[in-house]
């Protein structure tokens, strides 16, 4: 009724009625037909459906497949080469990758072989010559092998890696490599591999030693490149499995670091297997190499075991007692007091729980008396404790390529209750892992010494110390072996002719304290710090366990 509204009424004759009964009837059939049409667009299908249009390039031969696809793989259209294979997606991936690595300035590929197709067939193969000029001014040329599928109505190249190269495998790539393909670039002082160098770039060697020089060492390795090309298929870590084409005209000198793989090896199990934070530096005591440098997961990623200054503790005593021995002229058997609790100026000093009474500075020592070592450094001028400290390393500065580090800080003590607690290790005082380590390492040498990583690059001094004088040294290396074979480092026995010192440094409130264990065997010195350990106990510990293993 809608389609005349607003007309004029009028009588309709028997020809105009017999007219819109027949539209309407008409109206009525398209209705219905429709309906049918909605109700049949659900599981069933139509009875009768026009074909759907397949997606993708029109091919249909495989001749028209095959060399539609050589041509865009030739110019470099990856996208539209990747259309004319039965795998797009995949074949997108592998063909923008390659083209990405090789960076070719040219590329042919050209039809060489087609077997013909029998009536009825949906499958053919044949073959093809692949060349690619390359930057390097190189030309790689080889045959390779295809399928041709049907797919529908069109012709589809099968995608394969093979399409690539005939000897490529799943999961594998090609890669241009300008380096000895898995050749050490940097090595440990044995010439045992810590970075390799393959056909996909330079990566740790299997097991990543010492994660914490991870970096130091990939940014070296950065700088020792071969003269040579290759092109490689490598794996899914990069590792290379065959060089294809090309070779390497010239060696690749690796770098040697100072680091020894065994030591290495040894301070990480040893800092692996305990509970709460823990960091390791060792050191020969000879030359200043870098042996092993080690932080368990507790202790975090950042290298706090070259950088992370901490109250040293009791382990200053080493520089309180070489400040006494320099100033005072006491030797080993020289008396002094220990009492359990002691007014040293206006500040009260404890021991844990011990005293001696009167005793020898090696006793003391031994023992880590605290209450005798507060009252020797009241005694000492302002400044004899940081030149003591000076005297070991622990004001120097070095700046060892790849590492960022810090030996400590060690100032006059701005009053004289915080020179008795200096003496200790208290106060403000500061020192590394790396401090502890030079410091030990220059009481076993009696010389100064430069830590450094490298055999090749030197470490830069940006300010230098001189060590104590020789009998002085002797007399705190008699000290030191007391500490192992009478005192507080009695663990360490068992694990040779050990010279060391213990220490627990409180922090904070007070209610909690850094362990630690500095010393050496033979020329190999350490330092052991313990976050939170409250006792130097697991220091000593893990120390025995590192020398063990050796």
């Amino acid at each position: 009724m809608a389609c005349i509204k607003g007309e004029e009424t009028r009588e309709m004759t028997p020809g105009r009625k017999r007219g819109i009964l027949i539209g309407g009837a008409v109206l009525m059939i398209a209705v219905v037909v429709a309906g049918v049409v909605v109700l049949n667009s659900g599981d069933e299908a139509p009875a009768a459906t026009t074909p759907p249009t397949e997606s993708g390039p029109v091919a249909g031969d495989p001749t028209s497949a095959v060399s539609e696809y050589l041509q865009d793989f030739a110019e470099g259209n990856t996208d539209a080469a990747s259309r004319l294979t039965d795998d797009p997606a995949a074949a997108a991936v592998a063909l923008r990758d390659a083209r990405n690595q090789l960076a070719p300035t040219k590329t042919t590929a050209n039809l060489t072989k087609l077997a013909p197709t029998a009536a009825g067939a949906t499958k053919t193969s044949g073959t093809f010559t692949v060349s690619w000029t390359l930057k390097q001014g190189k030309v790689w040329t080889y045959d390779d092998t295809f399928d041709v599928l049907l797919s529908g109505s069109n012709w589809r190249v099968h995608w394969a890696p093979t399409l690539l190269h005939p000897k490529l495998e799943a999961g594998q790539r090609l890669v241009v490599s300008t380096a000895v393909a898995d050749t050490p670039v940097v090595v440990d002082r044995d010439g045992k591999p810590l970075v390799i160098a393959g056909a996909a770039g330079n990566r740790p060697a299997d097991g990543n030693p010492a994660p914490l020089l991870r970096q130091a060492f990939m940014d070296q390795a950065a700088q020792a490149k071969g003269d040579g090309f290759a092109i490689a298929r490598v794996d899914t870590s990069g590792k290379n499995v065959e060089t294809l084409f090309g070779g390497v005209a010239g060696e690749v000198k690796p770098q040697t670091v100072s680091l020894s793989l065994a030591a290495q090896n040894a301070a990480q199990a040893a800092v692996d297997g305990y509970p709460g934070s823990a960091m390791f530096v060792a050191l020969d005591a000879s030359n200043g190499d870098i042996l092993a440098v080690a932080q368990n997961a507790a202790a975090g990623t950042a290298p706090k075991a070259f950088s992370g200054l901490y109250a040293p503790g009791s382990s200053f005593k080493i520089a309180t007692a070489t400040a006494a021995i320099e100033n005072r002229g006491l030797t080993a058997s020289s008396p002094v007091d220990c009492p359990l609790t002691d007014t040293i100026g206006t500040r009260t000093v404890s021991n844990e729980g011990f005293q001696l009474g009167a005793t020898t500075l090696q006793n003391a020592f031994a023992r880590s008396c605290n209450t005798t070592f507060g009252a020797l450094a009241l005694d000492l001028p302002a400044d004899a404790l940081k030149k003591a400290a000076d005297q070991y390393g622990l004001n120097a500065d070095f700046e060892i390529p790849g590492i960022s580090s810090e030996m400590g800080k060690i100032e006059p003590a701005a009053s004289k209750d915080e020179q008795v607690e200096d003496g200790f290790g208290q106060g403000r005082l500061q020192m590394s892992a790396l401090g502890g380590v030079v410091m030990a390492a220059t009481v076993r040498s009696g010389k100064a010494i430069t830590p450094r990583l490298w055999h090749d690059v030197p470490t830069n001094v940006v300010k230098s110390y001189s060590p104590p004088p020789g009998p002085v040294l002797g007399t705190v290396r008699t000290l030191m072996r007391a500490v192992v074979t009478s005192g507080t480092a009695k663990g360490a026995a068992s694990a040779g002719q050990v010279y060391g010192k213990t220490g627990t440094a409180q922090f904070g409130d007070g209610s909690l304290a850094t362990g630690w264990f500095v010393g050496y065997r033979d020329n190999v010195a350490f330092a052991v710090v313990l976050e939170k350990s409250n006792d130097s106990g697991p220091a000593v510990t893990l120390a025995a366990k590192f020398l063990k293993a050796l």
